[in-house]
């Protein structure tokens, strides 16, 4: 009886696919966070919701890890595939990354406090996290768009048949 073989090594980008889904355990840490002031009594909500900013942008720069030629549902498949929706929706991820980048570091020159200095450094955190995002979208977008390459709009399972 021969033995069975073994399977494939595990490629970097298997694993990088992986470790992306640790982006959900993170943003249920962040929105925990998030929610926790509504049961204090608002107490503590400025160190909650940096902790919370800290906790979404790791998970957000964790789903930079995710393999770009894949797409995670119907919905993201046809937004990058349209090149003007695809575009908008870069625009709409580099202002999301680029305005609390600027608010944060804005906010840390100008904070009185150290809790607002914190909050501050929290905004930057999770923009630098929505820069990872952008990378992969930016990929995304350049994987899957269909004006790109004319014979990526065809179904191989429609001209196999034919």
């Amino acid at each position: 009886m021969s033995k069975p073989a073994d399977p494939a090594p595990l490629g970097a980008r298997q694993l990088f696919q992986w470790l992306s889904y640790l982006q959900y355990p993170a943003l249920l840490v962040a929105f925990a966070y998030a929610a926790r002031p509504l049961f204090n009594g608002m107490e503590g909500m400025l160190d909650a919701y940096n902790s919370a900013l800290l906790y979404a942008g790791v998970g957000v720069g964790m789903s930079s890890l995710q393999d770009p030629s894949k797409t995670q549902n119907k919905v993201s498949k046809r937004v990058w595939q349209d090149p003007r929706k695809g575009r908008l929706m870069l625009w709409l991820i580099s202002a999301q990354a680029l305005l609390p980048i600027v608010l944060g570091l804005v906010g840390a020159a100008l904070a009185t406090t150290t809790a607002l200095s914190q909050l501050a450094l929290g905004l930057v955190a999770f923009g630098l996290g929505m820069i990872g995002l952008l990378k992969t979208a930016i990929e995304m977008r350049e994987h899957h768009r269909l004006d790109k390459d004319a014979n990526r709009g065809t179904d191989p399972a429609l001209e196999a048949a034919a």
